[in-house]
């Protein structure tokens, strides 16, 4: 089983389906890598064993008798602690709510279990979400896979360790300056920052409004951009309750016509210099659509020296 765990959610999904894999043996894997990796990593911080178990057996017994599957039908997912689910402690990193047990599911995860996913566990984040790495006074820190002296990033550092480890098939994690964007980027996988208004941050630790409001989305973490996709779709849609959020029509990336399109694109912002290697992979990136067709410039964004 283990070489499932390393494909893309979407793969995973349409290997359920046709049952190529059951979900329980999907789930069983996970959770045997979980078990082998988070001592070194600290990335799980609470472990829904027997829940995500009989849920995967749940979801079997639903496919073998004809029933209607989602689209992430029996594909196993972590999440954020920042991010309420019901009944799982939900801390926020922080020690006045190191006991706190919601009584419902934000409503991202409502969404990802009615499209058939099946929660591991939640993982591990810094105080508030507020820092560059994932530590905190009830948890502590959390090593990145590649190098346990280093941080996979922050604030949702714990979600892109065990994605990167092969122990989650995607997670959900939270961003305003990065903090889907940064941790993947600690740890070779993908994420996306929605636009603002696209996906309901109701039963988020801490909640919406504020100043800082238009800043900070919930955002996919997976493998590939394939599943970024798939997720976005799942999870976006106005809520009634997150009142920032509005209807936002959502394309197919495939219908874009890279012919039409524009791209600036830069290595260095003058402020900080990157490493070789990362300025490196954008100007691959750079050639890479240029290739297909789209029109690419260096250009920095204006202002950016002001910043």
């Amino acid at each position: 089983m283990t070489e499932w765990i390393y494909q893309p959610a979407a793969a995973q999904a349409s290997a359920i389906r046709q049952k190529q894999v059951s979900s329980e043996e999907l789930v069983k894997a996970c959770l045997r890598r979980i078990e082998k990796v988070n001592p070194r990593l600290n990335a799980v911080v609470q472990i829904l064993t027997e829940t995500a178990l009989e849920q995967a057996r749940e979801a079997d017994r639903a496919l073998a008798q004809g029933g209607d599957c989602g689209p992430l039908h029996g594909v196993p997912f972590t999440l954020k602690d920042a991010i309420e689910a019901r009944g799982v402690i939900s801390t926020g990193g922080t020690l006045g709510r190191a006991r706190f047990v919601p009584g419902e599911d934000a409503t991202v995860v409502k969404r990802l279990r009615n499209a058939g996913a099946i929660l591991l566990g939640k993982t591990n984040c810094p105080e508030l979400g507020w820092a560059w790495e994932s530590d905190n006074l009830i948890y502590g820190r959390t090593n990145n896979p590649y190098d346990l002296s280093l941080s996979p990033g922050g604030s949702s550092g714990g979600e892109s360790a065990i994605i990167a480890a092969g122990g989650s098939s995607f997670g959900l994690g939270s961003d305003a300056g990065g903090s889907v964007r940064f941790p993947a980027h600690c740890t070779g996988i993908a994420s996306i920052k929605p636009t603002s208004g696209r996906v309901p941050r109701t039963g988020h630790f801490h909640g919406p409004g504020g100043v800082l409001d238009p800043l900070w989305q919930i955002g996919p973490l997976a493998r590939t951009v394939e599943d970024l996709s798939l997720v976005l779709r799942v999870i976006s849609g106005v809520d009634g309750s997150d009142p920032a959020i509005v209807p936002a029509p959502l394309g197919d990336p495939r219908d874009v016509d890279i012919r039409q399109t524009r791209i600036a694109v830069y290595t260095n912002d003058r402020i900080v210099t990157p490493q070789p290697e990362i300025a490196e992979a954008v100007k691959a990136a750079a050639r890479a659509i240029e290739a297909a067709g789209a029109r690419v410039e260096e250009r920095l964004p204006p202002g950016i020296e002001q910043t």
